[in-house]
């Protein structure tokens, strides 16, 4: 393949755009390769600016449900955006969309629309704070939750100690009262809330991982959480951003059976475009402003493009078929990596539509696993794939994802493809 074009324009970009990039993951850093400029899109195949197609298993990060340019969600979108784009006043949109959040999602009463999964997340955390009036936030190593300053840390050398930052420019006093625990080890939990369960005020967890390359939850992690939140008094918060309505219409709380307290949703709820929520008890949610004290606000959030876009998109997610084709893709994935890859140090975690690829003997369950996966192989695969016109996460922290408009000869081609890469 040539890549001529996409050269040129990040060429012109670096010389306006830090990197060349406006998301460090899309700079390619992570396997050692040079970023590739899309230009187009349609069902299941991207297009870059030389030409070359390539089965797409990255969804734009997961909110691509449906696929490229699905026509009903274009349509909506070409129709409310002939009304006018925004208005930075209520519509009747809001409270549709907000209507079916709800409905489709039993933990949540109320419902606030932001413009990402970050500011969901900092909202989140922040009604938390309010609601039991502590500090310490508990979350958990290979979870992300946006780029927002508390989270943006990495874990003490002991379960109670303070958490130092991992990024240039968050002070340590941001994220003094933020605990980063293992992912999946419940004991670890309730020794924290032993310590310090009086003075914590939430837990954030990604139910299943999906930003480590897919991690499911344990048997009982997900329980302990909820037990020990409602034994002392904290709120637990499900980030949902990447898992809401893409596992399940449901989330995957409805796949778990538990329920948490406060959600935080994004990427599917806004159909392709730019969205975020947060929601749950609405004891809760009636602290946040205009009704309570707790103060949020943004100038685009609600706006009538995002909200026909998210509509459409969950009206077309109502039908249980689109979830059973999804389902069936996926099985069908993970049977023929089962029978193709038999013997090869590959582990292929999933859930629904999401999946992972580790290169492995050994099952993964938490960040330190991941560690200890041939990291450095991914670069070498992603390459290769790339060139035979599979397009996947440039890092191999990221979780894949299967849309609607994925066939069974999608998947039978990239699966066969990844065999034959990895036995080269």
């Amino acid at each position: 393949m040539q890549y001529t074009q996409s050269e040129e324009i990040m060429q012109k970009s670096k010389t306006y755009i830090p990197g060349g990039v406006n998301s460090p993951v899309r700079a390619f850093n992570s396997v050692d390769g040079d970023p590739i400029a899309i230009t187009s899109g349609s069902g299941s195949v991207i297009t870059d600016a030389d030409g070359n197609d390539y089965i797409d298993f990255v969804g734009s990060w997961g909110p691509l449900i449906l696929g490229h340019a699905h026509p009903e969600v274009v349509k909506a979108v070409h129709d409310a955006s002939e009304k006018g784009l925004t208005f930075g006043a209520s519509t009747d949109l809001e409270a549709q969309l907000a209507e079916v959040v709800v409905d489709a999602v039993p933990s949540i009463g109320m419902v606030r629309f932001v413009n990402s999964g970050t500011e969901a997340t900092m909202s989140a955390v922040r009604l938390a704070r309010a609601y039991t009036e502590r500090d310490i936030i508990i979350k958990f190593e290979g979870c992300y939750h946006g780029h927002g300053d508390l989270f943006l840390s990495k874990a003490g050398s002991g379960v109670a100690e303070l958490d130092e930052s991992s990024s240039l420019g968050v002070p340590k006093s941001v994220i003094s009262h933020t605990v980063t625990l293992p992912y999946n080890d419940a004991g670890k939990v309730e020794n924290i809330f032993q310590l310090k369960g009086d003075k914590i005020a939430a837990v954030i967890v990604e139910p299943i991982a999906g930003n480590m390359g897919v991690i499911l939850p344990e048997e009982g992690f997900l329980e302990t959480l909820r037990n020990m939140t409602e034994k002392y008094g904290a709120v637990l918060i499900f980030d949902e951003v990447i898992t809401g309505f893409r596992v399940d219409y449901g989330g995957a709380q409805k796949i778990y059976g538990i329920a948490p307290d406060l959600t935080c949703l994004g990427k599917v709820i806004g159909g392709g475009l730019p969205v975020g929520a947060f929601g749950g008890r609405s004891e809760i949610m009636k602290k946040m402003a205009p009704v309570g004290t707790v103060y949020q606000a943004g100038t685009l959030s609600g706006n009538p493009v995002v909200m026909s876009a998210g509509i459409a998109t969950l009206n077309i997610l109502k039908n249980e078929r689109v979830y059973k084709h999804l389902e069936n893709m996926g099985n069908h994935l993970g049977t023929l990596f089962q029978e193709l890859c038999q013997g090869m140090s590959l582990q292929v975690p999933s859930c629904g539509s999401m999946f992972g690829l580790f290169f492995s003997s050994s099952a993964v369950h938490n960040w330190n696993d991941v560690l200890s996966t041939d990291l450095s192989y991914y670069k070498k695969f992603h390459l290769l794939m790339l060139s035979k016109g599979y397009y996947l996460p440039p890092s191999p922290y990221e979780s894949m994802f299967i849309s609607s408009s994925h066939t069974k000869e999608d998947i039978t081609g990239f699966v066969q493809t990844a065999c034959e890469v990895i036995q080269s």
